[in-house]
């Protein structure tokens, strides 16, 4: 699998599907998940409709740079920012979501594209958000899919997802396989797939089990706060995608996201939670694709 260089720190894992003259739509994946995430599958369906599709690992994820030079204690961080001590918790993190929304640019820059369709999920759809705002004359279209703004108000989790977020998964792989079935609490409640989560685990176990780096990512996510006035004054072409059925991060972030992106186009999704059920791939990709049109 390649691997670019896209900063003198960041190298970035990618992988692309389809033909390089389509027009290029890079993929965004969220809090400690890797680009496998992004199925195989899916990203060939959507290859398969003329697109350049682009996945990777967002750094201290996969097979990207990790920063173990800075160990974040995640339970300290919380009690940090909990108790208002924001100077110390900006200490604790090395980066912010801004210099990730860097590392997909410059993956761009490394494969020789200009400007590109941007998708994020989760805090994915936070780095994508970050691209346009702070650069968007990189960004053709942006596509926010089960995000928020950052602001704490929308978007909250449900106390069975949160409790389901913050436990952590076993260290050994039959156990961490095993349990990936919580994430059945925030998966849609028709189509979610206990079977289908162990294979994910499995896979990202086997090619990259790296817990250290969760850490990082939520602290940038959190201390990077609210986009919000920002994304008043967005002018890159939006589409907001959400699950009725997402308790990890309720509807409310996604229609709040609609609500401050002038001109942007929501859509919810019944039977849809903080996932991409393989029977909902079609109208995903159809939104895509007409977005990215």
């Amino acid at each position: 699998m390649p691997n670019a260089v896209v900063s003198p720190e960041v190298s970035i894992a990618y992988e692309s599907f389809g033909n390089p003259g389509d027009p290029p739509v890079l993929l965004v994946m969220g809090l400690g998940a890797q680009m496998l995430a992004w199925h195989e599958d899916f990203c060939r369906a959507l290859a398969d409709r003329g697109r350049y599709v682009i996945r990777y690992d967002n750094r201290d994820c996969g097979l990207s740079t990790k920063f173990d030079d800075h160990p974040v204690d995640t339970g300290k961080f919380i009690a940090t920012v909990s108790s208002g001590d924001m100077t110390a918790a900006l200490a604790m993190v090395p980066y912010r979501l801004r210099d990730m929304a860097g590392d997909g640019l410059g993956l761009l820059t490394a494969l020789g594209i200009e400007r590109a369709h941007v998708v994020g999920t989760s805090m994915g759809g936070m780095i994508a958000q970050t691209m346009a705002l702070s650069f968007p004359e990189r960004v053709l279209t942006l596509t926010s899919m089960m995000s928020s703004t950052g602001e704490s108000e929308y978007g909250q989790s449900s106390p069975e997802a949160q409790a389901a977020l913050s436990t952590p998964k076993p260290a050994y792989r039959e156990g961490y396989v095993m349990t990936a079935e919580k994430e059945l609490a925030w998966a849609s409640k028709r189509y979610g797939d206990a079977a289908a989560l162990r294979e994910l685990a499995a896979a990202s176990y086997d090619r990259s089990y790296y817990p250290a780096g969760i850490g990082r990512q939520l602290g940038a996510m959190i201390l990077s706060g609210s986009r919000a006035d920002a994304l008043r004054e967005l002018r890159v072409p939006t589409l907001v995608i959400h699950g009725l059925d997402d308790t990890l991060i309720a509807p409310s972030g996604g229609e709040r996201t609609a609500e401050l992106v002038p001109g942007a186009e929501l859509l919810l999704i019944p039977d849809m939670g903080h996932d991409r059920p393989r029977e909902l791939w079609p109208e995903l990709i159809d939104a895509v694709v007409s977005h990215t049109g």
